[in-house]
């Protein structure tokens, strides 16, 4: 049998990544791109979307050019994106109307503190707290700020997508508008009961339904590529199948192997995300959790709850770009194993509010504990413990609502290369953390998907041998210690908030 590949792009917050897997589901050969990250005011994040097509243009050029494998021999595609992030763009020249307003940006806040009167609705029928995270609030903004938009998107001459509706736009030549139903549960209009975009929903935010993409299973056919209307994919054959898609935590979710009620995982990448599988129950978390769509083993719609944390891996780049303390990322492990702890210090990295299960949009970055003795390696470990305490933040709440103990979860994305961070969220989860061969589990995932759909890979016998297991970290801390760690950062979280109780 001649040798067949699947083509994964992974288009993520800060940049996007091509691979190229075999039929036994190994890397062949992978690509990277970092592209600009806009702040034209505080608690504004935008990127542009064009930027981010060629960025995945040049990954794919990339990943062919380095793994020396024909494009003719690719059998589908998988994408899998950062979610929420909102583009907007004109159905007949396929040009953006402006930049993509991006998943952290905080610039809806005061539309959801006008709409909090709805909010029981909106959670009742889509899972989702009334946060600026999510695209519903964003594509309002958008109608109701920039110049003639709204009559425009009356009239069908405009397209709204997450970043999956616009790489397929692109991919197929503008034929294809649709989306998966996992992006879908994250835009605050699609009720995740009847599986369809909610009319009443829309009417509140007075969006028009003639912008919205069509929604399909996780595992379907979502277009061809096509060089129709694009020069950028001439060195793509035509007629590739675009055979899954899935939100960045959900392609982890299923990268991960966890297609069973009660398995969970948690990605660390620009932020942290904690999903849970439930099945086909699902679960309206009484404590600041998400309900949202997640895809069973053959790409058919499921439920699972989440925990979103806006800063995991960021607070490392911050630390790099922002203040120079470290020239790479991979510098903070030694950094941090050099120090018997943090000397006191906590750092809250709330730089675009908190999400879950805090969900306050008004706070903002703390440090504290500071000392005359404080030095910049106090600041780094202290940086990457936030990570881990926020994760326990929203683990702790998985536990209750569950019912049953959670003894381990699987782990992946950039940040879990970190040995330290990974001894220190065993520890003061108190359960065992697994590190899989594959930590590019949302790229994997999304591979794995558009294998199943066409067929490459037939059941969960066949996807169960693709998965292999790197490490495994055990809790070594005592419960004395765990505790008064965890005390001084719920007292860190609570000065946090409490500079915004008046605003």
């Amino acid at each position: 049998m001649q040798k067949q590949f699947i083509l994964a792009l992974d288009q993520g917050t800060t940049g996007s990544r091509a691979f190229l897997f075999d039929q036994d589901g190994c890397i062949v050969a992978s690509d990277y791109k970092e592209f600009k990250q806009y702040f034209p005011k505080p608690g504004w994040v935008e990127h542009d979307a064009e930027e981010i097509w060629r960025s995945c243009v040049d990954v794919i050029k990339g990943v062919l050019r380095k793994s020396r494998v024909s494009s003719k021999k690719i059998a589908a595609i998988g994408i899998t994106n950062q979610r929420e992030t909102t583009i907007l763009w004109n159905r007949k020249t396929g040009k953006p109307v402006a930049r993509a307003i991006v998943w952290q940006c905080r610039r809806t806040s005061d539309i959801c503190r006008k709409l909090s009167r709805h909010s029981a609705m909106f959670r009742r029928k889509t899972g989702l707290v009334m946060d600026p995270y999510f695209s519903g609030t964003k594509i309002k903004w958008c109608l109701d700020n920039i110049k003639g938009l709204r009559a425009r998107a009356q009239k069908g001459n405009i397209c709204f997508g997450t970043i999956d509706s616009w790489l397929i736009w692109k991919l197929t030549g503008g034929k294809s508008h649709v989306t998966d139903m996992t992006n879908a549960s994250r835009t605050l209009i699609f009720n995740i009961r009847t599986f369809q975009w909610d009319k009443e929903l829309l009417k509140i935010l007075r969006i028009p339904s003639a912008v919205l993409p069509s929604v399909q299973n996780s595992g379907s056919i979502f277009g061809y590529t096509s060089h129709v209307g694009s020069a950028d994919l001439r060195f793509l054959p035509s007629g590739i199948p675009i055979a899954s898609v899935l939100g960045d935590q959900q392609a982890a979710l299923y990268g991960q192997g966890c297609y069973e009620p009660g398995t969970i995982k948690n990605t660390y990448g620009t932020g942290c995300f904690i999903v849970l599988n439930t099945g086909k129950k699902l679960i309206l978390s009484k404590q600041g959790l998400l309900s949202t769509i997640a895809s069973d083993a053959k790409g058919k719609p499921i439920y699972a709850i989440e925990g979103s944390i806006f800063i995991a891996g960021a607070v490392v780049q911050w630390l790099r770009d922002q203040l120079s303390i470290v020239r790479e990322s991979s510098e903070t492990e030694k950094i941090a194993k050099g120090l018997k702890d943090t000397g006191g210090v906590y750092f809250v990295p709330a730089f675009t509010g908190l999400g879950a299960p805090y969900w306050n949009a008004l706070a903002r970055g703390m440090i504290c504990g500071l000392t005359r003795g404080t030095n910049p390696g106090h600041i780094t470990r202290a940086a990457l413990e936030s990570i881990a305490y926020q994760t326990k933040d929203v683990f702790d709440i998985m536990r209750v609502e569950l019912g049953k103990q959670i003894r381990s979860l699987k782990v992946d994305g950039g940040a879990c290369q970190n040995n330290f961070l990974m001894q220190f969220q065993a520890d003061i989860l108190d359960c065992e953390i697994i590190r899989p061969e594959i930590i590019e589990s949302t790229a994997f995932g999304a591979a794995q998907l558009a294998g199943v759909t066409i067929g490459l890979w037939k059941s969960k016998k066949d996807l169960k041998k693709l998965h292999q297991i790197q490490r495994v970290f055990k809790p070594k801390m005592e419960n004395k210690k765990r505790k008064e760690l965890c005390d001084g950062w719920k007292k860190a979280i609570g000065q946090t908030q409490a500079d915004t109780k008046d605003l």
